[in-house]
């Protein structure tokens, strides 16, 4: 039987993501594990995460699981979501901490002084709500789902990935922002899929069935907003 390991490192919306991930996928063994043996052993990593990028770095570090997620994020079909997704890169401004350095780039907090809407009225943070999504590429992750849907967000930071190929999905508040990476058998996403209703629910379908590669991943829409 297919396993889907649900990384538990003391962070993670662990119960609304395993039981999304159990309703798309019935005939796979869905696991929450904070065991490193487990999570080399499984076919499929996910690799949630919510609250402080510091709290989080320590928290994966205190309970041993650094290496499995980096040697999970190099060999098999891997999923970070939220915070799972910040992680990957080499650094945060949120406690001025190092990531996992797995992507080059930075993660950056929406700037008080560029929320602003198009009627002048100020846009709050954290970012919380349902938001359109631009698939930037073609990915497996995005099949049956119509480019423009709406996903749920909760944050108050976003990813700044030094390489423009690696952007999959990206949202405006107001100013456009990276929300999706992929790249090889890696893809992450800053919304939350288990939040996002029918698309969501795709979304994490096609995860369960994807073997991690891409066969032609080609750009979808130009680089302007």
């Amino acid at each position: 039987m297919n396993t889907i390991a649900v990384i538990d490192y003391g962070m993670g919306n662990l119960r609304s993501v395993s039981k999304a991930l159990e309703h798309v996928a019935p005939h796979s063994r869905v696991l929450v594990t904070a065991d490193a043996g487990v999570i080399g052993d499984a076919e499929r990593v996910v690799f949630p995460g919510q609250g402080a990028m510091p709290d989080c770095m320590r928290s994966l570090d205190s309970r041993g699981l650094r290496a499995a997620v980096v040697a999970a994020a190099r060999s098999k079909p891997f999923l970070g979501i939220c915070i799972g997704l910040q992680m990957l890169f080499e650094h945060s401004d949120e406690g001025d901490v190092p990531g996992l350095g797995l992507f080059r780039g930075n993660v950056a907090r929406f700037a008080p002084a560029a929320m602003s809407a198009a009627d002048g009225s100020k846009l709050k943070v954290p970012h919380m709500g349902w938001n359109e999504v631009r698939q930037d590429c073609d990915h497996p992750l995005w099949q049956s789902i119509s480019d423009g849907c709406r996903f749920y967000f909760v944050h108050s930071y976003y990813p700044q990935p030094q390489d423009p190929g690696i952007v999959a999905g990206s949202s405006a508040y107001p100013f456009r922002f990276t929300c999706a990476v992929a790249r090889d058998n890696i893809f992450a996403v800053q919304f939350h899929p288990e939040k996002s209703q029918a698309a969501g629910l795709a979304l994490l379908h096609n995860f369960a069935a994807w073997d991690g590669t891409v066969p032609s991943r080609s750009a979808r829409n130009s680089a302007s907003a």
